[in-house]
């Protein structure tokens, strides 16, 4: 035990000072994933900590009450307001890239809370799922569609690839349409590229041609 250790637990004035730090940051609890529920309930009025148990529980909550309790004792007794960690954006993005049906009950309250305290995301959702639909069915004739709604809403980045998109238009729809892919010959290609950084500074090209020539 180090000397800043020995002199943080001795300086501490309440049980909660010993838990100061990373670790305390990210301590998860069974309740995290219904608190947006609970905040938004909050809002709307509803305090009775016993109704919103009985409210998250058909949810999925499998908690005790008393961590409901808890959790809504603090928000009245809080000087500020007491919210929800806001999920981690490698969260939301595999909620927005995820079939809808795909996700569990407080997913889709979660992504509905974060997309309707940012608009540019929601936007930014709407134009990803719309893209997803194109693309698993094949309606390739709704891309020019697409760029223009995506042109008219204020996300640069989705202007650039729209841009991109929009110089190969014709290959892009065929590839929205057509059954065909290059699948395989992009398998091919990152094999061969594997195999070039296995055998980089070990051989001479001669067994580099015999390993891409003969490895299946």
């Amino acid at each position: 035990m180090t000397h800043r250790t020995v002199k943080s637990l001795a300086e501490a004035a309440k049980p909660e000072d010993l838990f100061r730090g990373q670790w305390q940051h990210n301590r998860t609890c069974v309740l995290d994933g219904y608190k947006p529920y609970l905040d938004e309930r909050w809002d709307e009025g509803c305090t009775n900590a016993w109704k919103l148990w009985e409210a998250i529980v058909p949810l999925g909550y499998r908690g005790s009450y008393g961590r409901v309790s808890a959790y809504l004792r603090q928000k009245r007794t809080s000087p500020r307001p007491v919210t929800a960690q806001p999920p981690a954006p490698r969260m939301v993005t595999r909620w927005i890239l995820s079939r809808p049906e795909t996700l569990t009950e407080t997913e889709q309250l979660r992504l509905e809370a974060v997309l309707a305290d940012c608009p540019e995301l929601d936007a930014l959702a709407r134009h990803v799922r719309s893209f997803a639909h194109m693309l698993t069915e094949r309606r390739g004739e709704r891309l020019p569609q697409w760029l223009d709604a995506v042109r008219q809403d204020g996300l640069p980045s989705l202007h650039t690839l729209a841009a991109g998109i929009d110089r190969d238009r014709d290959a892009v729809i065929a590839g929205l349409t057509l059954p065909w892919n290059s699948g395989v010959v992009e398998g091919h290609v990152d094999r061969i590229k594997m195999l070039k950084r296995q055998m980089f500074g070990r051989a001479g090209f001669a067994l580099l041609r015999k390993r891409v020539l003969l490895t299946p």
